[in-house]
């Protein structure tokens, strides 16, 4: 697959089968991440791999998380169990170091989360990028192991696509000459 075209027709894929990726597989993605550029090559992220009871694991602590705050957590474990692998991707920020500005290691993750998505495209699996509270709970970030100076960037949920999945349309965007000022060219 050309990268442009990875690019243009990746789309979130929801709905996934229980078949496992195989390690090897995970792996290629997690090397595609890496590659991501970094200004002065920080490279400001780690990675968790969940599978089988691990993603439980993660799904108990969302929960008491979200009863923490006084919701129903109900439903919470089962939507950590959508995908048969999640993919925590951990920000480490290393503004310890000189000239680090803290926005270009959010940038350099973000291309990191990307080069994930659309090597996983690429491959014929089915990943959807995951965010929001969960990723700032006490609960979550202590069963992934993230200190202090870390942040979880966000939550790849990966697997092989149930069989017409990706026939739904792709959602409509903003074309590019709409959001685009010319100047000298």
């Amino acid at each position: 697959m050309e990268t442009s075209d990875a690019i243009l027709t990746r789309r979130s894929v929801h709905k996934v089968t229980d078949r496992v990726p195989e390690r090897r597989t995970i792996e290629r993605l997690l090397e595609a991440a890496v590659r991501a550029p970094t200004h002065h090559l920080t490279q400001p992220w780690r990675f968790v791999v969940l599978a089988g009871e691990e993603r439980d694991r993660l799904g108990r602590a969302w929960a008491r998380g979200v009863e923490r705050a006084g919701k129903d957590s109900s439903g919470i474990v089962a939507k950590v169990r959508r995908a048969p692998v999640i993919v925590c991707v951990i920000e480490r920020p290393k503004l310890h170091l000189p000239k680090v500005v803290e926005i270009e290691e959010h940038h350099a993750t973000g291309a990191a989360l990307q080069n994930i998505l659309l090597t996983a495209h690429d491959l014929g699996l089915g990943a959807m990028l995951r965010t929001g509270p969960a990723c700032s709970m006490p609960e979550v970030r202590e069963v992934l192991g993230v200190e202090d100076d870390e942040l979880v960037a966000g939550f790849v949920y990966l697997g092989y696509p149930q069989e017409g999945a990706e026939e739904r349309p792709m959602t409509r965007r903003i074309a590019a000459a709409e959001l685009t000022e010319w100047r000298g060219l």
